[in-house]
């Protein structure tokens, strides 16, 4: 059974030099299934380029990113919504509430974050939700729906157990990246609580690689570096992480061939 990378931005705009080793690098380090999430229509050409080219490895998310929300969105909105039935689209993302270094356009993010919340219910298509600095305002649109309406993850989970432990009940999976190997970081005792069939691999490559890579240039192959911490946080062999996070990474996006 393969790693799946389920938040990666492992497109050439990242690597222009080496797009190809860079993915090959994943390919051969046993990640064969690398989910691609959107940011804008700026990403289209990118995500396009990447599932050509690998069509059995690099699948695609089509969203508005909540850092490019603007005060008016309607074009952009209609843009992406077209692409949604593009080749190797699998779901929605990522999408959120972003809080952490400006309000200005709050009242924008939360429209557009339900509007694509919608796209997925009506079209029963997974989510990759971005959530920062705003999880309370974040939760409050996402109960709305009703439980089971949605499939998601938290992608990059920054928040508390009270988050996680609601999550969970709505049967979201938790996204870890290589957060999880720094020396400081919270989430080493807040995954046993969270319980490992609930939690997915990702890397959101090129951002937050892992130790000991922290500091540089991240990429899909270094999923089995996160599976490792993860092992020794459960206490089980690094196969049983791969075997349960590939699991529930075809859990949520079910169109992920196996």
């Amino acid at each position: 059974m393969p790693f799946v990378d389920t938040h990666t931005h492992m497109y050439r705009e990242y690597y222009p030099e080496e797009f190809e080793a860079a993915v090959q690098r994943a390919i051969d380090a046993g990640v064969t299934r690398m989910i691609l999430a959107g940011v804008s229509s700026d990403t289209l050409p990118q995500l396009q380029e990447a599932t050509r080219l690998f069509p059995d490895n690099m699948f695609a998310l089509v969203g508005l990113h909540p850092e490019e929300v603007k005060a008016d969105n309607e074009a952009e909105l209609a843009l992406l919504e077209t692409h949604l039935n593009d080749y190797n689209v699998i779901g929605v993302g990522e999408i959120g509430l972003d809080y952490y270094w400006d309000r200005t356009f709050e009242k924008e993010q939360e429209e557009v974050f339900y509007r694509q919340l919608c796209w997925a219910r009506d079209r029963q298509m997974p989510l990759s939700l971005h959530i920062r600095s705003a999880y309370s305002e974040a939760i409050g649109i996402l109960q709305r729906f009703k439980p089971g309406e949605l499939k998601a993850v938290l992608h990059c989970f920054s928040g508390g157990v009270q988050e996680a432990e609601w999550a969970v009940k709505r049967g979201f999976a938790i996204g870890v990246g290589g957060v999880v190997t720094f020396k400081n970081s919270k989430l080493q005792e807040l995954l046993p609580k969270v319980g490992l069939e609930n939690i997915v691999l990702e890397t959101d490559a090129p951002y937050l690689a892992p130790v000991p890579h922290r500091g540089k240039p991240n990429e899909s192959s270094y999923i089995p570096l996160i599976a490792q911490k993860l092992a020794e946080i459960f206490q089980v062999p690094v196969a049983t992480v791969m075997e349960q996070t590939t699991e529930n990474a075809h859990r949520i996006f079910d169109k992920l061939p196996l």
